[in-house]
């Protein structure tokens, strides 16, 4: 038995260090739901940390060794750094410590079947698509979804079936911590290259990932995830894409009010319903075949799948429309990498706005610095851009790189050091017509709400 499964079947009380975390939060939900007394600390006063209050579980701001008394287990994300106080104190006190992957991995082994949403892009949007199909086609599945699902308002889905879903990150190789039944992959791009050095020790690891399942459901368009396949055997493969070689394919693709797509989905050549998206982008085509293939292979009929996928309106901080405020619409977005604000700001440019102001938060200094002339490229796309300096979180600037080196490759681009000064320059170029979309992975949506706030 895998350790951190053994300790989990014998402890009451487990603490979270960073409990605010993206992928921390969804277990804290699960286990606090299954009647576990959770406590937990983080570094920043989120929205999140005040969901997790208001369910009853105390969280301190600030790390110290103190938080962690009266554990039984403790749990820490990989966004920690080595030197804090509070995980040197876990590390030194005894209780049994793990690293978050490790948790889930021991969670998704108290379900009969779990599905693992893999990929560089678009894992929440896809793992919050099938969740959703599942939940009103009566399943009644948990789910571990890196942003908040609005049906339900949580990261973290407590059902009482056999079925669980799942994001399967690949960075520090978190998904090779599952038990996947079903292994999907939407698309493998360089990112995380920090942790893997080479693109080859990247699809490396999805191949692994791929080997462990049972049934593996993969983008048949993707050179990069046709290649992680290509050597692993004896296994369900499930294909979908735009391409008519795939088992799931788009037909009669059209676009409407912009940026939405409708299109006919097809299962080997038949014909299966007509999905309208209420999500922009055509990115988000490749998301709901994926949840759609994964509904089925789960026991959905696939009527009701494509019907159901034409019902979601996205995730938290996936193109998120937070209102129109004096004629100037704000929305929020995760978009952290260069493919993903190049496939969010395309859509962008196609709906109906006067203009587009980006507001972009660099996150990491090593992906900066790695894809830097990639994101100055994409950054080219809107009409404005303004941007914060980088959100180093678990890195040290051990590249010597600032948003200045960016914003010199930008033609008009603008950088500030304090969100007040970025909402603020906002404001002063927003006309009534215009689009503010705040991008990044980190807290740039607090300058969402300083403008919104500001604008009311």
């Amino acid at each position: 038995m895998f350790e951190a499964d053994r300790y989990l079947d014998k402890v009451k009380r487990i603490h979270f260090i960073g409990i605010g975390g993206s992928g921390m939060c969804p277990l804290a939900e699960i286990l606090h739901a299954k009647g576990y007394e959770l406590t937990g600390s983080d570094n920043n006063e989120t929205d999140t940390l005040k969901r997790i209050r208001k369910l009853g579980i105390p969280v301190k701001t600030g790390q110290s060794a103190e938080n962690i008394e009266g554990a039984q287990m403790i749990v820490y994300t990989a966004a920690i750094q080595a030197d804090n106080p509070e995980l040197i104190a876990a590390k030194n006190s005894g209780i049994p410590t793990f690293e978050r992957s490790k948790l889930l991995g021991a969670v998704s082994r108290k379900f009969k079947r779990c599905i693992g949403i893999s990929g560089t892009h678009g894992k929440t949007t896809t793992t919050s698509m099938l969740t959703q199909i599942l939940i009103k086609a009566g399943f009644d599945p948990s789910a571990v979804i890196g942003g908040k699902l609005p049906m339900t308002g949580t990261n973290g889905i407590t059902g009482n079936s056999d079925l669980f879903v799942c994001e399967a990150c690949e960075f520090s190789n978190t998904f090779l911590e599952l038990s996947p039944s079903c292994g999907v992959i939407l698309n493998v791009d360089a990112d995380h290259l920090e942790f893997f050095k080479t693109m080859e020790n990247l699809e490396r690891s999805f191949t692994l990932f791929a080997d462990m399942a049972e049934t593996v459901i993969y983008n048949g368009d993707d050179a990069n995830t046709l290649k992680v396949v290509s050597s692993v055997k004896n296994k369900e493969f499930i294909t979908f894409g735009i391409e008519k070689s795939n088992d799931w394919y788009a037909d009669n693709i059209a676009a409407y009010n912009g940026a939405y797509y409708a299109f006919d989905v097809c299962y080997k050549g038949e014909k299966r319903g007509r999905a309208e998206l209420s999500v922009p982008g055509r990115h988000n085509i490749y998301n709901a075949l994926a949840a759609i293939a994964s509904s089925v292979y789960s026991g959905v009929d696939s009527s009701e799948a494509i019907k159901l996928v034409s019902d979601f309106h996205g995730a938290g901080r996936r193109f998120e429309n937070l209102g129109e405020y004096r004629g100037v619409t704000v929305i929020d977005d995760y978009a952290h990498h260069p493919a993903e604000l190049k496939v969010t700001l395309e859509a962008a440019k196609k709906m109906n706005y006067k203009r587009v102001i980006a507001i972009f938060q660099p996150f990491t200094y090593s992906r900066t610095a790695m894809l830097l002339d990639d994101f100055a490229q994409v950054l080219k796309i809107p009409d404005k851009v303004i941007m914060t300096e980088i959100m180093g979180s678990r890195e040290k600037n051990t590249y010597n790189i600032h948003t200045k080196e960016l914003a010199d490759k930008i033609p008009g681009s603008e950088w500030y050091r304090t969100f007040d000064e970025v909402a603020k320059r906002a404001e002063e170029i927003a006309e009534s017509g215009d689009m503010i979309i705040t991008l990044g992975c980190g807290d740039v949506y607090k300058i969402a709400k300083i403008i919104i706030d500001d604008l009311k």
